[in-house]
């Protein structure tokens, strides 16, 4: 049951701050591209990198692994608002944006995962 809550509290923390990197970029951003979303998910997956590359080294612990992995990360990254996003882009014929945020993204999220983890993996 423990194990349900740590789940629970990081993903309510992710999602917190998943929504307040939006309400900041949208204080300065107001174009078309999704970028809130887009930060979100390249700062979990920066976070997601170094969480497995720390707790290797450092702790593990099934309890902390979930709350920092599948809770905070899972609540930070945004993978349904990045689809529903892309979705209306792609409705609006903002094809340029829409195919831009899916290659960025990819690419992105990969690539930092990669330049992170690449000699700890």
């Amino acid at each position: 049951m423990i194990n349900v809550f740590a789940v629970f509290f990081g993903g309510g923390l992710g999602s917190l701050l998943r929504y307040s990197v939006s309400k900041v970029v949208f204080n300065y951003y107001h174009g078309s591209f999704p970028l809130g979303t887009f930060i979100s998910n390249f700062i979990s997956c920066i976070v997601l990198a170094i969480v497995i590359l720390y707790t290797k080294k450092m702790v593990d612990s099934d309890l902390i692994k979930l709350f920092l992995i599948t809770g905070l990360c899972g609540g930070f990254s945004t993978f349904s608002t990045f689809s529903l996003e892309t979705f209306s882009l792609l409705k609006t014929g903002n094809y340029v944006f829409a195919f831009a945020n899916i290659g960025l993204s990819l690419i992105v999220g990969i690539g930092l995962i990669f330049m992170i983890l690449k000699n700890q993996v």
